[in-house]
């Protein structure tokens, strides 16, 4: 009987928080804890818009399987911070490859950013710690996302285990008796 009293409370407190949490908006975080990527075109000319698109393609291809290893923004600033050079050789092969010869930059620093939203994830206007690439004189278009957590920097192959407590004091519970 008792047994029975504690599944019908647990499941209440389930429900009550499946209801409370349906009804939300998008989750809103602190400009700390997120680290941006911001790659700028040299100007708004469809050709440097083009390229543009694909030194992102080269920089997300670098940087997926360095920042997958970090287990927080600041490894992740570190290890990226260890490979300026590498993006920025990088960035400066791929315009090469396509008859551009401007050169690219690449740098970690403090950056303002407009808000955005990616998927559930509201990330709200303000300053953040960001890796900028500038391609030439970086004065086009841009692209943005986020190198941590890696909302855009997956490649796919992403190994996310997700966990409820509740779960977890549901099934210690059946297992101890």
């Amino acid at each position: 009987m008792k047994k029975g009293i504690l599944i019908g409370i647990l499941l209440a407190a389930i429900a009550g928080l499946c209801f409370a949490f349906a009804g939300t908006e998008q989750k809103t975080t602190p400009n700390d804890a997120y680290l941006r990527v911001h790659i700028r075109a040299n100007s708004n000319g469809e050709a440097d818009q083009k390229v543009k698109y694909l030194v992102r393609d080269r920089v997300v291809e670098l940087l997926t399987p360095t920042v997958a290893g970090a287990e927080d923004k600041e490894t992740a600033m570190s290890l990226i911070r260890g490979k300026l050079g590498e993006i920025s050789a990088a960035a400066d092969e791929v315009l090469r490859q396509n008859g551009f010869y401007y050169g690219a930059r690449a740098s970690l620093r403090e950056e303002e950013f407009p808000t955005r939203v990616y998927d559930e994830v509201t990330l709200e206007a303000g300053v953040y710690d960001a890796l900028i690439v500038e391609l030439g004189t970086g004065t086009g278009d841009n692209w943005w996302c986020v190198v941590y957590p890696p909302l855009c920097f997956t490649g796919g192959n992403t190994n996310i285990v997700y966990k409820s407590k509740i779960l977890e004091i549901i099934d210690n519970f059946f297992h101890k008796n």
